[in-house]
C-alpha cells in the first residue's frame, strides 16, 4: 500500500504537458529582445523625436515694442534773479552812442548846495565842484623846540581835599598838559604824583587857559608840563 502511495513521487511515470526542453529559454530570449527594443530603439532615434513645441498649434502674435515716452520739457527755473546792479560795468558791448543828458539843477527855496555852481553862460548847466580838502590835523609839539612857551591866562586855584588836610599830606603834583591852538586844554596826564591830591589838581589845571602858540604863523597845539603845589597853613 506505501508504495503505491509515493510511487509517482519517486519513479514519475507521467509526464506533464506537451511543452519541450527547450521552451523556457526560448521565450525568455524572446521578452528580453522585446524590452530591448522598446528601450534602445527610441534612444538611437533622438533625431526623429518629435519637439515639444512642433505640437503647439496656434497663431504666434509678434511682439511690437512699447512707443517711447514723450520727451521731458526742461524744469522751469524758480529762483529769484537779483536786479542787475547799476554800479558794475557793463559786458555787453552797446549797440549804439547815445548822448548824455544835462544834469537838472535840484535845489530847494532856490539855493544849490555848497558843491554845485551853475554856469553863467547858460543856467541850465551845472558844475559840480569837488569836496572841500579835509583840515590837516597838526600834531602837539612839545614847548621850547621852536615854539614859545604859552603864557597862562586864567588861573584856578585847587581845592585842597578834606582827608589829606586831616592826613598832614603836602607835596607837589606834576602833570603834562596838551594846550589845543584856542589856549584851551584838551588832555592831562601825571607824571608825579600824590595819591591824594592828584585828582585835585587835575580838576584844577584843566580849567586853565593859555595863550595861543604859533609855529611859523600858525596856531599848534602845544605839550607843556605844569606844576601844583599843596602846602598846608601853619
Amino acid at each position: 500500500m506505501p508504495r503505491e502511495l509515493f510511487g509517482d513521487v519517486t519513479r514519475p511515470s507521467i509526464s506533464i504537458g506537451n511543452r519541450k526542453w527547450y521552451t523556457v529559454p526560448l521565450s525568455l530570449i524572446s521578452h528580453s529582445a522585446v524590452v530591448a527594443a522598446v528601450i534602445v530603439i527610441p534612444l538611437l532615434a533622438t533625431d526623429v523625436v518629435p519637439q515639444p513645441w512642433e505640437k503647439i498649434d496656434g497663431v504666434i502674435i509678434p511682439l511690437t515694442p512699447p512707443p517711447p515716452p514723450p520727451p521731458r520739457l526742461p524744469e522751469r527755473d524758480t529762483r529769484q534773479v537779483p536786479p542787475p546792479d547799476r554800479d558794475l560795468a557793463p559786458i555787453d558791448p552797446p549797440e549804439g552812442i547815445v548822448p548824455e543828458k544835462p544834469i537838472e539843477p535840484r535845489w530847494e527855496d532856490g539855493v544849490l548846495p555848497p558843491n554845485i555852481v551853475v554856469g553863467s553862460a547858460d543856467p541850465s548847466v551845472v558844475v559840480a565842484l569837488p569836496p572841500p580838502p579835509k583840515p590837516v590835523v597838526q600834531e602837539p609839539v612839545r614847548a621850547g623846540t621852536g615854539v614859545k612857551t604859552p603864557v597862562k591866562t586864567r588861573d584856578v586855584q585847587p581845592i585842597y581835599p578834606a582827608f589829606a588836610q586831616a592826613a598832614r599830606v603836602e607835596g607837589v603834583v606834576i602833570i603834562e598838559a596838551t594846550i589845543g591852538i584856542e589856549g584851551k586844554l584838551i588832555n592831562a596826564r601825571v607824571l608825579r604824583s600824590v595819591p591824594l591830591l592828584d585828582q585835585a589838581a587835575l580838576d584844577a589845571v584843566r580849567q586853565w587857559e593859555f595863550t595861543p602858540s604859533l609855529l611859523n604863523g600858525v596856531p599848534v597845539p602845544v605839550i607843556m608840563t605844569v606844576t601844583v603845589q599843596f602846602k598846608l597853613t601853619r
